[in-house]
């Protein structure tokens, strides 16, 4: 088993990457100990109330709910992306744990592949 850390940082709308990671994320954690990583714009992916529709994308965001029922607890949040946004104060779609950058290179440096969205 390999620790794989799937990282999203690209916006989730006008573009496939934020599903693709997703779909990544799920395939693999079946022999994988996968951890997300939400950093930069990938932060948005976790914001409520968001309606895509209206500019014609599909709503993948709810699927993200998914990750816990694959075992993928290790969600982890820049509280740096956030702080920059002004997005501290907002609930996430999901349960995760808001970290520090330094955290994150951490955690990212006991990882044995990453994959970057």
């Amino acid at each position: 088993m390999k620790n794989v850390a799937i990282i999203i940082s690209t916006p989730p709308h006008g573009n496939a990457k934020g599903r693709e990671a997703l779909d990544t994320a799920l395939a693999l954690s079946t022999f994988n100990h996968i951890s997300v990583f939400f950093m930069g714009d990938g932060i948005f992916h976790l914001l409520p109330n968001q309606h895509p529709e209206e500019i014609l994308m599909r709503d993948y965001i709810a699927t993200f709910n998914m990750l816990e029922l694959y075992d993928i607890e290790d969600v982890y949040v820049c509280k740096t992306a956030l702080d920059e946004r002004n997005l501290s104060q907002i609930a996430l779609n999901i349960p995760n744990q808001q970290i520090e950058i330094t955290q994150f290179h951490q955690l990212l440096a006991d990882q044995d592949t990453i994959l970057r969205f």
